[in-house]
């Protein structure tokens, strides 16, 4: 015989020819040193033997010192020692001492597929379960379609949604809700009279509609960009060159007039549209400045022959009113000696009557 001590935190599992025979509590025991073999396990942790677990729960005194923990497959259980949390099981069996420390087991449905609202488990989702849990995250501006294993489930707001990392397949499609823009730039067209030009044109939209946006269409950005590039071209050649660079309204007003309805089918809203440039080769850029020059010299001849014409016209009614008024035109007659004469610096004239006739003879 030995003498075993077993310290208190700890208990003794003697075994004869492999087989559980005795548990041992804190104190001072006999066994037999040739036919037992003696395991020392702490008494606050968990119960880690090569025997089957099932054989072990067959020693009464045993069963009654410990808690056996059964996590089913699709399972995970949360342990908490002490009110503190401890670990994650998977699925298996473990046998934990309860006499020392006080135990609580949560298990969890891991094959769950639904979004997680357990608030008991979300506290844990970003840090002890960060490797059992997704985590979907929605900004402010965005909505997002959820499939589940390729089925549309449901579109998520802004927020953070979580969900079991099991065997189903989630995935994710984003969508920003904010006003865009879309620049259509260096289309080349022709106009109605065959002139080459090229356009840069801009969109401002938004989705309206996020399941017919990602599910219904593919790449709805790149499909409202060539609905808007054929109205585009579809305008322009109606129009001769002239018309398009005197009135670029008329593009703008036919693109907004056609693109409602091709945009409803990829769920986004036009709301406004414009010609940024219209862009002309060099060649043509040169005529059009000479164009230019000559309408602009055209202008100013007219003008001036205009200003001719009413000059001419002034003088006419003047002498005729200064033909039949005789008054006014010595009125007339001395309005102009008066600007003469402030010209002059000095007059000499003899005689001293009929000064204003010598003076009129003078001039």
């Amino acid at each position: 015989m030995k003498n075993v001590r077993i310290n208190t935190g700890y208990v003794g599992l003697v075994y004869r020819r492999g087989e559980l025979t005795e548990v041992l509590t804190a104190g001072k025991h006999f066994v037999n040193s040739f036919m037992d073999t003696v395991e020392i396990h702490r008494a606050k942790d968990i119960l880690n033997s090569a025997t089957d677990i099932s054989l072990l729960m067959l020693n009464p005194v045993l069963k009654s010192l410990t808690t056996l923990v059964e996590v089913a497959d699709g399972e995970i259980c949360m342990v908490h020692k002490n009110k503190l949390f401890e670990t994650v099981l998977p699925a298996g069996r473990y046998v934990y001492f309860k006499n020392l420390m006080e135990y609580e087991f949560t298990v969890l449905d891991f094959t769950f597929s639904e979004r997680i609202l357990d608030p008991n488990v979300l506290k844990y989702a970003n840090s002890n379960l960060s490797n059992y849990i997704r985590k979907i995250e929605v900004a402010m501006h965005e909505e997002a379609v959820l499939l589940v294993d390729g089925e549309y489930k449901m579109v998520l707001s802004a927020g953070a949604y979580y969900y079991y990392r099991n065997t189903t397949n989630l995935a994710v499609k984003h969508v920003d809700l904010r006003m865009q823009a879309m620049e259509i730039t260096g289309q080349e067209m022709l106009t109605k009279d065959k002139a080459n030009l090229r356009v840069n044109f801009n969109l401002q939209f938004k989705v309206v509609d996020t399941v017919k946006s990602v599910l219904k269409n593919k790449e709805y950005e790149k499909q409202l960009y060539l609905i808007a590039q054929l109205l585009l071209r579809e305008i322009v050649g109606t129009l001769q060159l002239d018309e398009l660079l005197e009135n670029k309204e008329a593009i703008t007003k036919y693109v907004m007039e056609n693109i409602g309805k091709a945009s409803t089918v990829l769920g986004v809203e036009v709301y406004y549209a414009g010609v940024k440039d219209i862009i002309l080769p060099g060649e043509m850029k040169e005529i059009m400045n000479q164009v230019l020059v000559a309408q602009k010299k055209a202008q100013a001849n007219v003008i001036t022959r205009r200003e001719e014409t009413a000059s001419v016209r002034s003088m006419l009614n003047t002498a005729k009113l200064l033909e039949e008024n005789e008054m006014l035109y010595k009125l007339k007659e001395m309005e102009y000696l008066e600007k003469i004469a402030d010209k002059v610096g000095e007059i000499t004239v003899s005689g001293g009557a009929n000064v204003l006739k010598q003076l009129k003879q003078l001039f």
